[in-house]
């Protein structure tokens, strides 16, 4: 039976608890519209004179057709938002509610989580439609959506986050001070610490958690620094693309499942911020395009400086003006046990659990911060690839009080991992100053941020892995294998 009649009985056996009996017959005779009608429906239902809106509306109830799921779902949104106040909330819910059999009523987030994992498409033109719907709320969200842009994601499930396009002010090429004149650092603060070659540099979380974005130059070579606070992870990618361009980016203003949509200044396109590919815009066409992750660390400001003396940390001067303090952006999220906005359901681990993942050769694995730091040393494989993963020091923990809310709040902001390709070597236990690995053979390793260092020379490379939140892992890696711990 195709999925379709299959989606069809399921919503009629749900709606024979929860609709009325011409709701019913509504589902059971649904037929699509002819395309050019569908066209001038959703033209109609962003309408600002309220009589075409209220008769389109009318009219996509009365043919049940379920392409016009998404479209209600985003007047559901643009109501909340003022941007569309021709159409009655209640209506669309019932419009809704009829032609799919679920009983959520206006819960705009319980239809988007819902809406991820059916498989209904939108009407033809619903691209455009939408980037002309959202650029009520800033006229360059037109140009990211708009008909005949390539995509290979579901524009659908993009929402808006909150913040202009580029609302959240990435901060290019900033200033960078010595480790001594970081006065305002305290040791358990936590940063993001990036090294290429002899150039180390620290990042510290209270700032970027106000900018989410750093186009810099390390080593030599262009780095953007990407974090998605939503998500919990801070990724540092190569500006190079495969083409040979440089790339630089800043915060898009949109998300999809709850994770950053960064955007490039070069071609205007859309990119995911887990995966570092493009996926609404020009670049989507290019056969295989990925920005290479650099390999970085989250740890607090006490290690990282004793790892790197000679490491540059951002300066507060940024030419911003924002509170510089740890937790005032997001301690209330960071604290809280749910996501911001609506994700579909993601077992096995509570949403925002802390997990360390890596792919290679078409596999993904991930395991859990917290497990990590427990056994500080531990050997695993992910597609073919032997790997140690090292995490000596505790999870990092933060203390912060919101400027939303005034309350302080207790969180934890991930903690130093590193992962390595162990070949046939097995490593036994982690040196004291955390420093040093000692394998099987009594030798000692040194434990760098791009290999580990045997005292003949030998040398093991580092593997760039992702921290974030298990929602974010999973939900970008459905077929995800998880570490448990041999008990």
């Amino acid at each position: 039976m195709p999925r379709s009649s299959h989606r069809l009985r399921a919503s009629l056996t749900r709606a024979a608890a929860i609709l009325p009996l011409a709701a019913i017959a509504s589902i059971a005779t649904a037929e699509r519209l002819p395309d050019t009608r569908a066209r001038e429906l959703l033209s109609a239902l962003k309408s600002r004179d309220a009589a075409p809106a209220r008769r389109a509306l009318r009219e996509v109830q009365a043919s049940g057709d379920e392409r016009f799921t998404a479209p209600l779902i985003e007047l559901l949104r643009a109501d909340s938002l003022g941007i569309v106040a021709t159409l009655d909330r209640r209506r669309i819910a019932e419009t809704l509610e009829s032609s799919s059999g679920q009983p959520l009523g206006d819960s705009w987030s319980a239809w988007v989580s819902w809406y991820a994992e059916s498989d209904l498409v939108p009407p033809p033109g619903f691209t455009g439609w939408k980037g002309q719907l959202l650029s009520r709320i800033d006229s360059r969200f037109g140009a990211l959506l708009a008909n005949g842009v390539p995509s290979r994601v579901r524009v659908e499930e993009v929402v808006w986050g909150g913040v202009p396009y580029e609302g959240i002010p990435a901060l290019d090429e900033p200033a960078m001070i010595a480790a001594d004149r970081a006065t305002y650092l305290r040791p358990d603060d936590a940063v993001f610490g990036i090294a290429v070659g002899e150039d180390a540099r620290a990042y510290p979380l209270r700032i970027l958690d106000w900018h989410e974005m750093a186009n810099d130059r390390i080593g030599g070579i262009p780095v953007s620094l990407a974090y998605c606070t939503l998500c919990g992870s801070g990724i540092a990618y190569d500006g190079r693309g495969p083409d040979g361009q440089s790339y630089d980016f800043g915060s898009s203003g949109l998300l999809m499942r709850s994770n950053k949509l960064m955007v490039d200044r070069q071609t205007n396109t859309l990119w995911d911020q887990l995966t570092g590919r493009p996926v609404i815009g020009p670049l989507v066409d290019a056969a295989e395009f990925r920005l290479r992750v650099l390999p970085s660390v989250v740890t607090t400001w006490r290690d990282w400086r004793k790892r790197h003396p000679g490491t540059r940390v951002l300066s507060l001067e940024t030419g911003h003006a924002r509170r510089y303090e740890p937790g005032a952006a997001y301690a209330d999220y960071f604290a809280d046990a749910g996501t911001m906005f609506p994700v579909p359901p993601t077992p096995r681990l509570a949403p925002k659990t802390r997990v360390f993942g890596l792919e290679h050769d078409g596999e993904a694995r991930a395991w859990e911060v917290g497990k990590l730091t427990r056994a500080r040393l531990v050997h695993d494989r992910v597609g073919g690839l032997d790997v140690v993963l090292v995490a000596p020091r505790p999870v990092v923990e933060i203390e912060g009080r919101s400027v939303r809310t005034g309350i302080r709040r207790r969180y934890r902001a991930g903690a130093s991992v590193r992962a390595y390709a162990a070949g046939r070597q097995r490593f036994v236990s982690v040196g004291v100053d955390a420093s040093e690995l000692s394998d099987e053979q009594g030798g000692t390793w040194k434990l760098t941020e791009d290999a580990l260092v045997a005292a003949d020379g030998r040398r093991l490379h580092r593997v760039a892995g992702v921290q974030a939140y298990w929602f974010a892992w999973s939900l970008h890696h459905p077929n995800t294998s998880l570490y448990e711990a041999a008990r």
